[in-house]
């Protein structure tokens, strides 16, 4: 019995050697093919080049495969936010169209009663137009505040010719020459303007103060405190010198000595002036007409259908804005996808590249390991007689091999 288990250890143990030996001739093996495939790609032979080329083309096509679904998450994510926000701009735009349509018209409808009032009083209509004007010569002193306009006579200026800044009073003509006119600013000493304070409808009278702001005269007391930074400040048409309702500027109030005084700070600023828009008023006369034609303009002028001919072209404008729009997106779409083919494209070549430059520090430290290896293996192997020596394989013996030789450092 005791024979019998003798045996069997000696068999585990023969085993067991075997193994160790087969583990060591596969090492070597492994060691053998890796120097082998290391010498064969630093040769320039035709068919390592085609080796290399297939493994680069496999390792391509692989990284695209395994790049499209990140792509096309990608690129949904994209599509998606340029969609959300042409349909925000959409509704924004939508909303201001709407405000701009009101606003439009109860204009038109002001416009037509205006009209027909004038027509019940006058035998003639007038209407306004503005010129472009440009500003020549630029009197700025401590007195007097004045600007000469490129446009006279010539242009149908007259004196009393009100003169914006976009669609803010600037002041009014007060000298006409052929080619040339004067203006006088609001911010002139000798300039007064009836003025209408809003939201709380107080009549007043502004002058210039020389400077880029106007003193409020001739306001009754007790209405002082009504007025807030926010009040804005528009022509009242009184005296007929003005148009009503022109903007030109908001409230400033200045504590002085525990008293308050108030001031217009005008929207324009005087000094940087270049051109301005003169009105030119014309009165054209009423012609007379039959009852066809005045049931037919009335027809034309009825509130309803102007607001409805107004819908219509706004929602021709939101057809085409939207047409624009689509093409805008198509195009868009179609360079972002040709930017993304692009960018793969790069980062292919970019990952090839790094695979090649890879590549090549792993082989220049294996041939380095392997020749100081050769030369200085003896003193790095543990053995009987190098106890310090470390173990063929491990990270010391690698690490002892590439200092050559020195265990300690």
């Amino acid at each position: 019995m005791a024979t019998g288990r003798d045996d069997f250890i000696i068999a585990i143990r023969s085993a067991f050697l075997k193994k160790s030996t087969q583990q060591k001739f596969s090492l070597l093996t492994l060691v053998f093919i890796s120097i082998f495939i290391i010498v064969l790609s630093s040769l320039d032979f035709r068919i390592v080049r085609f080796v290399k080329s297939g493994i680069n083309e496999i390792v391509y096509r692989s990284s695209f495969v395994v790049s499209i679904p990140e792509n096309l998450i990608k690129n949904t994510f994209i599509e998606i936010s340029d969609y959300a926000t042409f349909f925000n701009d959409y509704k924004k735009n939508k909303i201001e169209l709407s405000n701009l349509k009101s606003k439009n018209i109860s204009s038109e409808i002001t416009q037509y009663e205006n009209k027909e009032l004038k027509e019940l009083i006058n035998d003639y209509v007038s209407s306004s137009d503005k010129i472009l004007a440009k500003i020549i010569v630029d009197h700025d002193s401590p007195f007097l505040k004045s600007i000469i306009i490129n446009k006279g006579s010539k242009d149908k200026i007259k004196i009393g010719t009100n003169v914006y800044d976009q669609s803010y009073l600037v002041g009014r003509v007060i000298e006409v020459n052929y080619k040339t006119s004067r203006v006088l600013l609001l911010s002139d000493l000798n300039s007064n303007v009836p003025v209408t304070i809003a939201p709380e409808n107080i009549q007043a009278i502004i002058t210039g103060s020389g400077d880029r702001d106007a003193k409020i005269k001739y306001i009754k007391d007790g209405i002082l405190d009504k007025f807030t930074d926010k009040s804005i400040v528009y022509t009242s048409g009184t005296g007929a010198i003005f148009k009503s309702g022109i903007p030109i500027g908001k409230v400033k109030i200045i504590d002085e000595n525990q008293s308050k005084k108030f001031y217009v700070e005008f929207y324009s600023d005087f000094s940087q002036l270049k051109y301005v828009f003169a009105e030119i008023e014309v009165n054209s006369e009423i012609e007379e007409k039959n009852d066809d034609e005045v049931e037919s303009e009335v027809k034309n002028q009825n509130p309803m259908n102007a607001k409805l001919k107004i819908l219509e072209d706004e929602l021709k404008i939101i057809e085409k804005s939207k047409l624009k729009f689509k093409d805008e997106n198509e195009n868009l779409k179609v360079k972002i996808n040709e930017l993304n083919d692009q960018i793969n494209s790069f980062q292919s070549e970019i990952f090839s590249q790094k695979q090649i430059i890879n590549q090549f520090n792993i082989d220049v430290k294996e041939l380095e390991f392997l020749r100081l290896n050769l030369e200085y293996s003896h003193k790095c192997r543990k053995s009987f007689l190098n106890n310090k020596g470390f173990v063929v394989g491990t990270e010391e013996y690698k690490k002892c091999v590439l200092n050559k030789g020195r265990i300690n450092d």
